[in-house]
């Protein structure tokens, strides 16, 4: 049971704080609902009844914030080649509602729209992700959207040039020339 004021997520969606408990008349069924405000002003309803069941959970702490934080700091993890098969296993670590699954797949798929692009799915898998992950780091960390936002993209950005950038960086251009020894003329 949840009150009023309790941080919490909801998975897929991400992490709001408990504005009230209202009873509603829905369909002739009376029934108790927690009143989720998410970020953006957008508010969602929840069966208390069944909050626990659909996966609604506290919010991490500052300690595992931390740990979040680190799993951005990592080389990505093993994925699919086969992109159904990526999407399908993202999608799965995105419904656990684990947060820390949730930073992997924006880890994952951040280093791959880095080296190759996405697919108009996965990019949207990867904005949803990252809207989750961002939305319970600003409250677990009491920050900004903005301050949290920058921070996870400084993260990944500089994990990906430590594990990633040597092995895509071109060729020097001084190789691409011939160096000039002074012997020719353009006459």
């Amino acid at each position: 049971m949840f009150n009023v004021g309790d941080k919490i997520v909801y998975p897929m969606h991400g992490a709001g704080i408990i504005d009230s408990i209202e009873e509603k008349d829905i369909l002739g069924e009376k029934q108790s609902y927690y009143i989720l405000k998410m970020p953006g002003e957008v508010k969602v309803m929840i069966p208390t009844a069944k909050a626990e069941t659909v996966g609604v959970r506290n919010i991490i702490d500052k300690s595992s914030a931390d740990k979040v934080i680190g799993i951005l700091e990592k080389d990505e993890t093993e994925m699919d080649k086969n992109w159904n098969k990526r999407y399908r296993d993202n999608m799965d670590k995105m419904k656990s509602g684990d947060i820390y699954e949730v930073a992997d797949v924006v880890r994952n798929l951040s280093f791959k729209q880095k080296e190759k692009g996405l697919s108009t799915g996965e990019k949207k898998m990867l904005n949803n992700a990252k809207q989750i992950l961002v939305s319970e780091l600003v409250l677990a960390e009491h920050a900004s959207q903005e301050e949290v936002e920058q921070l996870v993209d400084n993260k990944i950005n500089t994990s990906f040039m430590m594990f990633r950038a040597e092995e895509i960086q071109p060729e020097s251009v001084v190789n691409k020339f011939i160096p000039f020894d002074g012997t020719g003329t353009n006459d």
